[in-house]
């Protein structure tokens, strides 16, 4: 699956400060170097779409905050491998389809198509590998068949005119040094009930070992896509193994960040690290970073609840998508927040004041500004107070004294570009 156009990113000369995230494992603040505070290779893996509506500004403050991890570590001179994948066969899509009346592939192309375009708009650095649950099928069939060997995956009988064979894993046999059940998410089993419950688990399913197992392969229904699944039958993927799988298949055992929203801590993440760790006894992640959630109207954005604020909507009023960048800049990534009229209204003022005092800058103030924002950025991608350090560099007059008005100009807005993707020329 292709990725959306890669933006030039421009190289600012100068040195970054070691960036430091929260880590929702530990809860707490770690640094994204290497033991050896090397430029050695940094790797991100962040959970993409499923693609049955367009991008929602839930979907864009995710993208834009690891976005912004990147270029963070690309300014401090590391490469980085960053894989994303697109959840192009489950249940809300399917479901989405036939409300529809249109084909379910159909649909995933037209939405995938639209997310791409809302990401370079957006200037978005996109993943160096982009992929979607469908193609790596033939990946995952192995691994659950392994885990099915190894006793640490079950199939569950059928039960209500549901078929036989639906594969489980077995959450409890399958911890070891490097997982078990609480790791990423650090929720007690109520809370994990709760929320497994909410989102796409089956804790009364009947057959279970436990309440928690999640699905590894469902098999096929009449009416439904299916692929061949070797030994475990015709059928198709449960959730959590996709990202396991496609991660473990393209990136280091542990990588540096898993990334995606607070939503995807449990069951996903959670049961994600356990899919990779039942076999290699290896962490999946060095760190779990989540967003916030992003509200309208005092309740969060979902495409299940219908109260989205799209960027495309947006894009196709004519709102510059520097703005619509600034607004999610402008809100620290782990804070839950709402969209509103006014701060679309005031990123839009902003915008307008940095462009209006940006041609005067000097070498000097350029300089300094760009150090300032290094800092903000290097304390848990601290975009609000990055963008306030712009806020009082524009309200300064111009300087007088030194090298003349103007010369900084290019440099800052090479900085602005490359360190917070704000193109602001």
């Amino acid at each position: 699956m292709l990725a959306w156009p890669a933006p030039t990113v421009p190289h600012v000369a100068g040195n970054a400060p070691i960036l430091e995230v929260f880590d929702t494992a530990t809860n707490r603040l770690k640094d994204t170097a290497p033991a050896d505070k090397s430029n050695a290779p940094a790797s991100m893996y962040v959970c993409g779409i499923t693609p049955y509506d367009a991008t929602h500004m839930g979907h864009a403050a995710t993208y834009v905050t690891f976005d912004l991890l990147q270029r963070t570590w690309r300014d401090a001179g590391r490469k980085v491998t960053y894989v994303q994948n697109v959840t192009d066969i489950d249940d809300p899509l399917l479901e989405r389809a036939a409300s529809l009346g249109i084909d379910w592939q159909a649909l995933a192309t037209e939405q995938t198509d639209l997310f791409r375009a809302d990401m370079e708009a957006l200037n978005v650095i996109p993943p160096e590998h982009y992929l979607g649950a469908v193609e790596t099928i033939s990946w995952l069939v192995p691994v659950v068949e392994e885990l099915v060997s190894k006793d640490l995956a079950y199939p569950v009988p059928g039960q209500d005119g549901e078929p036989d064979g639906d594969i489980y894993f077995d959450a409890v046999a399958a911890a070891n040094e490097a997982w078990e059940l609480g790791t990423v998410s650090g929720y007690d089993r109520e809370t994990m009930l709760g929320f497994f419950a909410e989102r796409g688990g089956d804790p009364q399913r009947p057959g279970k070992r436990d309440a928690l197992d999640p699905l590894l392969w469902r098999v096929a229904r009449e009416g439904e896509p299916e692929w061949d699944g070797a030994t475990l039958g015709s059928g198709r993927p449960g959730w959590h193994i996709e990202c396991s799988v496609i991660a473990r298949r393209m990136l280091p055992a542990p990588f540096t960040v898993q990334g995606g929203g607070s939503d995807l801590i449990f069951p996903h993440h959670e049961f994600s690290a356990a899919h990779a760790a039942a076999l290699d006894h290896k962490a999946l992640a060095e760190s779990y970073v989540h967003t916030g959630m992003v509200g309208l109207d005092g309740e969060k954005m979902s495409k299940s609840l219908g109260n989205l604020v799209l960027v495309s909507t947006l894009r196709a009023a004519g709102v510059e998508p520097v703005a619509i960048r600034t607004v999610l800049l402008g809100q620290h990534y782990r804070s839950d927040w709402s969209w509103t009229d006014q701060r679309l209204a005031e990123a839009q003022a902003r915008v307008a004041h940095w462009r209006a005092r940006i041609d005067s800058t000097s070498l000097a103030e350029a300089t300094a500004v760009i150090t300032r924002i290094r800092s903000k950025l290097a304390n848990d991608l601290n975009s609000p107070a990055a963008l306030a350090v712009l806020d009082a560099f524009s309200a300064q007059e111009p300087t007088r004294d030194g090298d003349s008005a103007g010369t900084g100009g290019q440099l800052l807005t090479d900085a602005l570009d490359s360190l917070l993707g704000l193109k602001l020329r």
